[in-house]
């Protein structure tokens, strides 16, 4: 897998964490940001879902940002959480933080969707009993499938944003300059919006880019990958760095 130098677009700081890991096994990459986290102010509303969380029967959380900014508004209005409530996780890395703060949280074993996470048997158990109330930690204007399948299942559904995705300013040329200044392979994104940041970014040296692999965490977004434009994209089914190493392993490296 050396042979592989990818370009890593998660937030700064996960791409730190992920460059750090390829690095133990000998691939090389390149960072450049295409999703910045920006906290949203808490409004009076959102304060009132906190303090009434043990009133629901599960809580999803979709992402890290959305895991570690509401630990902590949990931790501001609960000294000691309700922990013997049901919380579950998208995916494994978030469901981690979760984990080590000391909740109860399940998440897919296969999969880091919102589609894998519906199909969790603890999900509905958890949604089996009377007037069942689920609170969707997320970001601003994330997908609503998860919510309106868990209302089509009979859940009220309450929805806590919590930050919102912008791109980081980069100069004109930024991409196509780090791809071929680093001589990277493949391009790695972990969201549909970075994706989406990806070719905003890339503008007129899309022709050329989109002939790169593109690692993608889930069906989802490699089908919108597609519809871009993008030859070779290879689903991780995952975001995890785990799910990343076992995609490269298997996908021949391009012929330079």
């Amino acid at each position: 897998m050396s042979e592989w130098r990818l370009l890593l677009t998660r937030p700064a700081e996960e791409c730190q964490a992920l460059a750090a890991a390829l690095a133990e096994v000998g691939i090389h990459s390149a960072s450049l940001p295409l999703l910045r986290i920006e906290p949203l102010a808490e409004t009076a509303v959102q304060r009132a879902i906190i303090l009434e969380l043990d009133r629901y029967s599960a809580v999803v959380v979709v992402s890290k940002p959305a895991a570690r900014l509401g630990l902590q508004r949990v931790d501001r209005y609960w000294p000691q959480p309700p922990f013997g409530q049901p919380w579950f996780s998208v995916g494994a890395a978030t469901g981690a933080i979760l984990r080590d703060y000391g909740l109860d949280v399940t998440w897919p074993e296969q999969g880091d969707d919102s589609e894998a996470l519906l199909a969790v048997p603890r999900l509905a158990e958890a949604l089996a009993v009377p007037d069942p109330k689920v609170l969707i930690l997320r970001g601003e204007g994330g997908r609503e499938h998860l919510a309106s399948t868990l209302r089509a299942r009979g859940a009220q559904v309450d929805i806590l944003e919590l930050y919102r995705r912008c791109l980081p300013e980069h100069p004109p040329g930024a991409l196509r300059q780090v791809v071929e200044a680093q001589r990277l392979n493949g391009l790695v994104i972990s969201s549909g919006q970075g994706l989406e940041s990806l070719r905003e970014l890339a503008a007129e040296a899309w022709p050329q880019l989109r002939e790169l692999p593109l690692f993608v965490p889930s069906p989802r977004v490699a089908q919108m990958a597609r519809e871009l434009g993008a030859e070779h994209v290879v689903d991780c089914r995952g975001a995890g760095t785990a799910a990343l190493l076992a995609a490269l392993r298997t996908t021949p490296v391009p012929v330079s």
